[in-house]
C-alpha cells in the first residue's frame, strides 16, 4: 500500500454554491426567512406558494449542510419586470458576499430571460442592504412612507437590465 492511499485525506471544503429550490427547502427557507425578516417574514403557507408560482426563480445558497440565504424573484409575464421579493442571507454569514453572489446570479438569470428592468424595495434605514444594491447598479426610484403600513417606509430601487 502506497503512503498517499493510506493517508485518510479529509474531503474538500466546498464554498456554499446557488441552486435552484427544491420542495423540500421549504421548511428550512421558512426558518431562515423568519430569522432574517422577523415580523416580516413570509408565513409558510405564502412561501409554499411562492414556490409553486415562481420556484424556478427562487435561488437558495447552500454549503451542503444547510441553507445559507435565498433570493426570491417574481417576474410579471411579459417579462417587461421583475421584483426581488425577498433576499436573506444567515445572521451567522453575513459579510462575506453571500448576498451578493445571490443577486449576481439572480440578476444573470433575469439578464439571461430578457427581463427589462428589476426593482425592490429595502428598508431605508439597512444601509448595507441599500449600499449591496446601488453597487449591482440600482438606483433609488421612490421612497414610501408606509410601503407596508403606517410608519413601515421602503425605499423602491430599480435596475434596467435592457439597453
Amino acid at each position: 500500500m502506497s503512503a498517499v492511499s493510506a493517508v485518510s485525506l479529509a474531503p474538500e471544503s466546498r464554498p456554499p454554491w446557488v441552486r435552484t429550490i427544491t420542495e423540500e427547502d421549504l421548511p428550512p427557507l421558512s426558518r431562515l426567512d423568519e430569522e432574517v425578516f422577523a415580523e416580516h417574514a413570509y408565513p409558510y403557507f405564502v412561501l409554499r406558494q411562492l414556490y409553486d408560482l415562481h420556484g424556478d426563480q427562487l435561488l437558495v445558497l447552500d454549503d451542503g449542510d444547510s441553507l445559507v440565504g435565498y433570493v426570491l424573484v417574481g417576474t410579471q409575464s411579459d417579462k417587461s419586470r421583475s421584483w426581488i421579493l425577498g433576499l436573506g442571507i444567515d445572521s451567522g454569514s453575513r459579510g462575506r458576499g453571500f448576498g451578493r453572489q445571490l443577486m449576481a446570479e439572480a440578476l444573470r438569470r433575469l439578464r439571461a430571460e430578457g427581463v427589462g428592468e428589476v426593482r425592490l424595495t429595502v428598508e431605508p434605514a439597512n444601509t448595507a442592504a441599500v449600499e449591496l444594491y446601488e453597487s449591482l447598479g440600482f438606483a433609488r426610484l421612490d421612497h414610501h412612507e408606509n410601503y407596508f403600513g403606517p410608519g413601515d417606509a421602503r425605499l423602491v430601487m430599480t435596475l434596467p437590465l435592457r439597453r
